[in-house]
């Protein structure tokens, strides 16, 4: 239940960041790579080249998915009218695309508590699967790093209205 009392389905946002390198490796910092690979992927540059972190990888992350949430509330409450316009949740889509088009970082939503609205939003991969189970189990967040890939999923908390459709009510 939520503050409010409302009862909360969760679905999920997983962001997955491909990284070279060891966070907090000397060789990186000697090399001053952690600031130049973060500014040029700020620019949104090629960072080919560049090292980065686990550290940075987990920054990007971060803030990629304070955006993807903050798009999706903002689409919902301004935009979206049932029956005369494009879902939210497939609008991000668009958005995922394009971000992973130019930067590399891939998105994609879960679901973790409620059934899936589309099979696009079942959990696919081992870590996909484990961050829904977990998140449904009231986790906050996920993240794991494999070899040269740094994966994080984050709770989307979906309250009153948002209820209405994902959980068919």
């Amino acid at each position: 239940m939520s503050d409010r009392g409302w009862p909360i389905g969760l679905l999920a946002v997983c962001v997955t960041v491909g990284f070279l390198g060891v966070a907090g490796s000397s060789a990186d910092d000697e090399a001053g790579n952690d600031g130049q690979a973060e500014i040029a992927s700020l620019l949104g540059e090629a960072v080919d080249s560049q090292k980065l972190t686990v550290d940075v990888a987990r920054e990007r992350a971060q803030v990629m998915q304070e955006v993807y949430a903050a798009t999706l509330e903002m689409l919902h409450q301004r935009y979206f009218h049932r029956d005369r316009s494009l879902l939210p949740a497939r609008a991000m889509q668009d958005i995922f695309a394009e971000i992973e088009q130019r930067s590399q970082v891939q998105a994609r939503w879960i679901s973790a508590s409620l059934p899936a609205m589309s099979n696009d939003h079942e959990p696919e991969s081992d870590f996909e699967k484990r961050a829904a189970k977990e998140i449904a189990q009231g986790k906050a967040q996920l993240e794991t790093r494999d070899g040269d890939t740094y994966r994080r999923a984050v709770a989307i908390p979906l309250e009153g209205g948002c209820l209405g459709c994902h959980a068919g009510r």
